[in-house]
């Protein structure tokens, strides 16, 4: 069972930065691959980005690559993604998800376990 918490959303203007973290509680946190997820009102839930056990592969969606930043820290079972040039149209709740084994893949049904979300809004 792994448990995961993110925090760091927040009101920020177009062009802002922000930087979300998520803390997982459980053991073996480097066996998951990681994922962040976000779903803006009326929208299904879509990849942004996943990293692998280790963080030496990442997958980033066109839309948010140049932009936005994944890393993970093993040691504090930490996963982080750093927004930078944030647009209105990433106003979104911003999820973060493990995949036991995985390579931190765009599908949803790959990953194991979710946090709650955490709200990011970009003002124009």
């Amino acid at each position: 069972q792994v448990l995961l918490v993110e925090s760091g959303g927040g009101l920020v203007q177009a062009g802002g930065s922000l930087r979300l973290s998520c803390a997982a509680s459980g053991r073996f946190f480097s066996n998951y691959a990681m994922g962040w997820f976000r779903q803006a009102p009326g929208k299904e839930r879509e990849f942004v980005v996943g990293i692998s056990w280790s963080g030496g592969s990442t997958n980033y969606a066109d839309s948010v690559k140049g932009r936005f930043t994944i890393s993970r820290d093993n040691a504090k079972n930490t996963v982080y993604l750093q927004m930078n040039s944030l647009r209105p149209e990433d106003t979104a709740v911003y999820y973060c998800a493990a995949d036991y084994g995985g390579r931190g893949t765009a599908a949803r049904r790959d990953y194991d376990y979710w946090g709650q979300g955490t709200q990011v809004t970009v003002s124009s």
